[in-house]
């Protein structure tokens, strides 16, 4: 979790992979309206989210009960939204919060190409962003750090 830039999709994609778990891209969940909404610079509200959070949280659900894990690539910028993936999806899942300092993320978004979402909503997702609080037991990296070296503390944390 954590907002644009962070390198969810990177870190997520690779956790999966060194852990032979499925992977669900959040941003693939999300409404074509939301896209739109979104690549034209205007930021969701939590009744835009909802449906989006519900989706994450119904793969969730799936996998629990098919038995298996999950890694999902998801902003979960509100506890409200990570109260409702633990209530709808999972009540055991574990958010990996990637924390960034402006400049870097600043730095990443410019360089990302083919995304809907533009770097102006860094605001607006920095804005709503309410970190993890210690009771929700969330795992916090600071993505200044390799992503190999945050897969390979995941890995471990996991065992």
């Amino acid at each position: 979790m954590g907002v644009a830039g962070s390198g969810k999709t990177t870190i997520g994609a690779q956790f999966a992979r060194a852990r032979d778990l499925p992977f669900v891209e959040g941003d693939d969940l999300h409404s074509a309206e939301n896209r739109r909404r979104m690549a034209a610079g205007i930021p969701l509200s939590d009744s835009d989210r909802r449906p989006w959070l519900l989706a994450i949280a119904d793969r969730l659900h799936e996998a629990r009960h098919a038995g298996h894990g999950l890694v999902v690539a998801c902003s979960a910028l509100k506890r409200s939204y990570r109260d409702l993936l633990r209530t709808n999806g999972a009540p055991d899942v574990r958010f990996v919060f990637l924390r960034g300092k402006r400049p870097l993320l600043d730095e990443r978004l410019a360089a990302r190409r083919g995304h809907f979402m533009p770097a102006s909503l860094l605001d607006s997702q920095l804005a709503t962003l309410e970190e993890p609080a210690p009771d929700e037991a969330a795992w916090v990296y600071d993505v200044g750090q390799a992503p190999a070296a945050i897969v390979a503390d995941l890995v471990r944390r996991t065992a």
